[in-house]
């Protein structure tokens, strides 16, 4: 169970919350707080204190002298970045009590992160259900599309996470690829492993050959023409990244990946150029009906080959 905000949703908004050291060099709650915000400027910071914006475990705002240690965790509402807006809209599949499940668009992040706030499919969908209380069962990488669980209250929602931590939901996915010289469709299907690791810091994930695989998919081809391969991905475990980096390792690249099987330098996105990576398809039964679930993508991928 998680730690409950003393400040509520705010324009489909959570509170952030702030880990503070007890003891330390800082004198105080807000020098602590400036220098990790060093790239903020100290006043606007500090000026947020004294407007009662930075609050405690009880909801009691701070002050520039509360000292060190006086509190162990803050809230504050996160400043709105200056955000370019993701001109695609999030479609709603399915809606109970408990569960809402939508098509997300490429580009539009799961949740709050970066330079992206109301540009996120969780703060879309609790301004447009008008439900601060819903929150995500699992994630999506920005750039991929399809499938995106919620659970529409708290007093269900360890049931359906629990699915996920128990590998119960099957997922099927699919992903468009330039076509490797060497491609032999009668290699596929196969299943590809291997160990994954995500540093802290670091953008893209590592492989490290020598270790136990902690990742697999089996991997399906669906067809190809002379310049795409369309594949099927149905993984076993949840990795960071694992679908892009086995896909990348065997050859297939997803089409616009600027992180796999090279990291190409930041750019804006290119709305005519999406990551061709989608969420297809999540089947489970339903840990509270016992009920069979099948839920589908009406999405496709735009540069899969004729007869996909």
């Amino acid at each position: 169970m998680g730690m409950p905000s003393p400040l509520p949703v705010r324009d489909g908004v959570g509170a952030t919350r702030l880990h503070v050291p007890l003891r330390g060099e800082w004198p105080t709650v807000a020098a602590y707080m400036v220098e990790r915000f060093f790239h903020l400027d100290p006043e606007r910071l500090l000026v947020r204190f004294d407007r009662g914006e930075i609050v405690a475990r009880d909801g009691s705002p701070l002050a520039r002298d509360t000292p060190l240690g006086a509190e162990e965790f803050v809230w504050y509402y996160r400043e709105p970045p200056v955000e370019g807006e993701v001109p695609f809209a999030i479609e709603v599949l399915h809606r109970d009590d408990d569960l809402v499940v939508i098509d997300k668009p490429h580009f539009l992040p799961t949740t709050p992160g970066g330079r992206f706030l109301q540009n996120s499919a969780l703060v879309r969908l609790r301004n447009l259900l008008d439900n601060p209380e819903l929150a995500p069962i699992h994630r999506l990488d920005r750039a991929t599309a399809g499938l995106l669980m919620f659970s529409a209250r708290p007093a269900t929602r360890g049931a359906y996470q629990l699915m996920f931590e128990r590998r119960q939901v099957q997922k099927v996915y699919e992903a468009v690829s330039a076509r490797p010289a060497d491609w032999d469709a009668a290699a596929y299907p196969l299943v590809y492993r291997n160990h994954i690791v995500k540093h802290r810091g670091e953008v893209r994930v590592r492989v490290e050959p020598d270790r136990e695989p902690n990742s697999e998919t089996l991997i399906e081809a669906l067809h190809a023409d002379d310049r795409v391969v369309h594949t099927l991905l149905r993984p076993h475990s949840g990795k960071m990244h694992q679908l892009r980096v086995h896909l990348a390792a065997l050859g297939l690249g997803i089409l616009h990946d600027g992180f796999y099987p090279e990291l190409l330098p930041e750019a804006p996105d290119d709305f005519g150029r999406p990551l061709q990576l989608l969420a297809r398809e999540l089947k489970f039964v339903d840990p509270l009906t016992g009920v069979d679930r099948v839920f589908t993508t009406r999405r496709a991928l735009d540069f899969a080959p004729a007869g996909s």
